[in-house]
């Protein structure tokens, strides 16, 4: 599957203005809601209509304002799997997924049964939508989109209307399921942990904008933009200032930072993921900070326990006070928070004083 996309379209108090490319790998789109991630999906499917730019499918052009290219829906051979699946609430399970089909009445009860039988749907060939549950419901909505062989898969948000306990399941079930397929996937989520998990390439839209672009885990290693790591989840970020080649300073902490390689020179932000903080257990009475690079003495605001691990809310304890007062870099950005597990937290030596240590390849240097 090869996949172009290079779109621009205007609505009532919002822009959509995205441009990528994606070649055969699961792909996922990520953004916040309102983020324009279900406008592109439905102008690549042809529902909505871009204002100028191209769209151009394993070289079968679906859009070209240009060249006054719009082609219908039913024309762009493209499986759309919405958000709430739009199953047919007057048809059976099996006159659902066999809507689509243009095949003689022979060929077309049989394709619909081999269906049946590989999405695990039997004895519900004769239910309605109403009659089955909401993950058999999903299942009766991508066997329609598939049992075409569109050149593209298209899912969005397909586990936002599933309860959460269902979603694990239902991921791995979806995984198993797509292998029956042979083209290209699109998948939209606002959950990083969902295109983390299935999808290999990802596009990051932002405010209607496409951001970012490239392989999932290395986006999330190194996110590049302030944007696109606030995005994928950093809950630290500060705005910084370049000391040198290799050092910066976070302002909103009031620390220096030794980064190990190169600082680009448009650099203006740093992240630190909550997770990536080594904690140090020291001998009392002496300073780590003084023999180490990148270790904060931590003064704890709070700590808030989830079912496997403890957030604790941090500021530097060195940040200057001045007058008993708030400096102006003491604001509501300084504080920073840790992601620990309960038994290493609770198993620590030194519960008297918390020092931090931020490894030099987890800083993340942000345009």
């Amino acid at each position: 599957m090869r996949l172009l996309v290079d779109i621009k379209k205007k609505l009532k108090g919002f822009s959509l203005e995205v441009a990528f490319s994606l070649e055969g790998e699961y792909t996922g789109i990520l953004g916040p809601s309102g983020s324009g991630k279900s406008m592109t999906l439905k102008c690549i499917a042809g529902i909505e209509t871009p204002d100028e730019g191209r769209i151009v499918l394993n070289g079968k052009v679906l859009f070209d304002s240009e060249k006054k290219i719009n082609l219908k829906p039913q024309d762009r051979n493209i499986g759309y799997l919405f958000q709430n699946y739009a199953l047919f609430p007057h048809m059976t399970v099996e006159e659902n997924i066999g809507i689509g089909l243009k095949l003689p009445q022979k060929e077309k009860k049989q394709k619909v049964k081999e269906m049946i039988k590989a999405f695990h749907l039997q004895g519900l060939e004769k239910k309605y939508p109403n009659q089955i549950s909401g993950g058999q419901q999903q299942r009766v909505a991508l066997a329609r989109c598939i049992v075409y062989k569109p050149d593209v898969l298209m899912l969005d948000e397909p586990f936002s209307a599933l309860d959460a306990h269902l979603r694990d399941q239902l991921q791995i079930e979806i995984l198993e399921l797509l292998k029956l397929y042979e083209g290209g996937v699109l998948l939209v989520s606002h959950s990083r942990d969902e295109i983390y998990r299935l999808c290999k390439k990802l596009v990051i839209i932002d405010q209607g904008k496409s951001i970012l672009c490239g392989d999932t885990k290395e986006i999330f290693r190194q996110p590049k933009l302030h944007a696109a790591a606030r995005i994928i989840g950093c809950k630290n970020i500060s705005r910084c200032e370049i000391i040198s080649s290799h050092s910066v300073r976070a302002v909103d902490w009031g620390f220096i930072l030794e980064t190990g390689r190169p600082v680009p020179e448009n650099i203006k932000y740093l992240g630190i993921q909550a997770h990536d903080f080594c904690l140090l257990d020291v001998v009392p009475g002496k300073v780590p900070g003084k023999e180490q690079n990148n270790v904060i003495k931590c003064k704890i605001s709070k700590i808030v326990e989830g079912e496997l691990e403890y957030n604790v809310y941090f500021r530097n304890e060195e940040l200057e006070v001045e007058n008993g007062n708030e400096s102006e870099e003491m604001n509501m950005n300084s504080e920073l928070v840790y992601q620990v597990r309960k038994e290493l937290w609770d198993n620590r030596k030194n519960k008297e004083n918390l020092y931090l240590k931020i490894p030099e390849q987890a800083i993340l240097l942000l345009g």
